[in-house]
């Protein structure tokens, strides 16, 4: 990795991707999506690791977007490099990804999350898009998988509120395996 905002790790044919900026509740901001990039690329490059699992370290999976960053101008390399967000939520792969969630996966989070092909979560998280409610659009993908998964009320309403919800609703409709 270029740095140790994304940590990268094998164990046997399993990579374990992690968000390490805990201090920040692993935002991404752009050198974090550039090594995330880094880091999603190498786990389709190399053909010993079969499937990955991305989590974040500390108390959080993913808060999103690093608003001081994007204040700083890094929206562009935040949200617009190979594969947008992370280099994962716009990609086409060809291995499976499991979210490994705990705490919140909210905003960017949550859109990383739905990038994933399968998605775990630990009981007492927390999920959502809370763009509208700062006048955003959830742009990395969110309202697009979750038209894609969801009844359109229930997209809708995940989307228009911007209102959290926990993993027990997260599972009951379908977002969380």
């Amino acid at each position: 990795m270029v740095d140790d905002s994304v940590l990268f790790e094998t164990r046997d044919d399993i990579a374990i991707i992690s968000i390490n900026r805990p201090q920040r509740r692993n935002a991404i901001d752009a050198r974090t999506s550039a090594s995330l990039r880094q880091a999603i690329n190498r786990f389709e490059n190399e053909d010993a690791l079969a499937v990955g699992i991305l989590r974040g370290k500390g108390p959080v999976f993913c808060s999103g977007m690093d608003l001081q960053a994007f204040l700083d101008g890094e929206a562009e390399e935040i949200l617009f490099g190979d594969g947008r967000l992370g280099g994962l939520v716009s990609r086409a792969r060809q291995k499976p990804l499991i979210a490994a969630v705990h705490g919140v996966a909210v905003a960017g989070g949550f859109e990383l999350m739905l990038a994933c092909d399968l998605a775990v979560a630990a009981e007492t998280c927390k999920f959502g898009l809370p763009e509208a409610k700062r006048g955003l659009v959830a742009g990395a993908g969110g309202a697009f998988r979750l038209g894609e998964r969801l009844p359109p009320a229930l997209a809708n309403e995940i989307l228009l509120t911007g209102n959290l919800f926990e993993a027990p609703r997260a599972y009951e409709i379908g977002l969380v395996n």
